[in-house]
């Protein structure tokens, strides 16, 4: 497949402003790759969701990783003054939730990766309110992406980010930004093994939830390395996060016991 798509500018220099500024808030280590092959897409990177300020770190390891994705977002952002014309001219995918727009999104995303794009989603759909940290139960908009455009799927885990900025921000956002520009905490993003998405049985819902569920586990085993010495409870915890238990998985990793 010939890519018709190109990083615009903007977003190729915020992918560069990145890797200053990010660590001046934490020390980002980045381990895995991307396969040179699939750098310049069609591919979709499928990341675990852990704090507000998530993307900010995931864009400057996508920057090291040599990859520029296409960030799949709440339309709120889009509507914002300044933020939301540098997501236009970047080329993000908005997804309007809770509206009835929201059925767009799929087919706005499929069409991108046809075209050659890399897109990165967050298959939880929101940041992940597990009480052990773990991935939750995916939505199946991932998996439908991938089998309505034909690219494959790398998990990618990202670890210690809450350390940064806890889920209630922007509540009490100055003094957490102050907090991390002075203790610059030790934040990880690993990129994982592409996930095996064949053999998938039944209608195309049923495979669809097959495949979600592959998708899950890869992120979940890529995040292993990441907290070997905490696989039971988080070192730290960010008391502002409410646990949720509704969509907790059956197994919290690969390897560990079942819940």
């Amino acid at each position: 497949m010939e890519a018709s798509w190109r990083v615009p500018w903007v977003w190729r220099a915020l992918l560069r402003f990145s890797r200053i500024l990010v660590p001046m808030f934490c020390r980002l280590r980045v381990s895995g790759e991307v396969p040179a092959e699939l750098r310049h897409g069609p591919l979709i990177l499928a990341a675990n969701h852990v704090s507000p300020v998530d993307p900010i770190v995931m864009t400057a390891a996508c920057s090291i990783a040599h990859v520029a994705p296409r960030f799949m977002a709440t339309g709120g952002l889009f509507d914002a003054p300044v933020a939301g014309w540098a997501m236009r001219k970047a080329g993000h995918l908005r997804v309007d939730r809770h509206t009835a727009q929201v059925a767009q999104a799929l087919p706005d995303a499929a069409e991108a990766l046809r075209a050659g794009s890399v897109v990165l989603v967050y298959p939880e759909g929101r940041i992940g309110l597990d009480p052990w940290m773990w991935p939750e139960r995916g939505k199946t908009g991932v998996a439908r992406m991938a089998a309505a455009s034909g690219a494959p799927v790398i998990p990618v885990a990202q670890w210690d980010t809450h350390r940064v900025l806890p889920y209630a921000a922007p509540v009490g956002l100055a003094k957490s930004v102050l907090l991390a520009l002075w203790h610059r905490p030790v934040v990880q993003v690993r990129f994982g093994e592409p996930v095996d998405l064949s053999g998938l049985t039944g209608t195309a819902g049923a495979q669809a939830m097959q495949a979600t569920d592959r998708i899950v586990e890869g992120i979940a085993r890529t995040l292993v390395p990441l907290r070997r010495d905490e696989l039971e409870t988080p070192l730290f915890v960010d008391t502002t996060r409410p646990p949720d238990t509704s969509r907790v998985r059956r197994t919290r990793s690969a390897g560990l016991e079942q819940r």
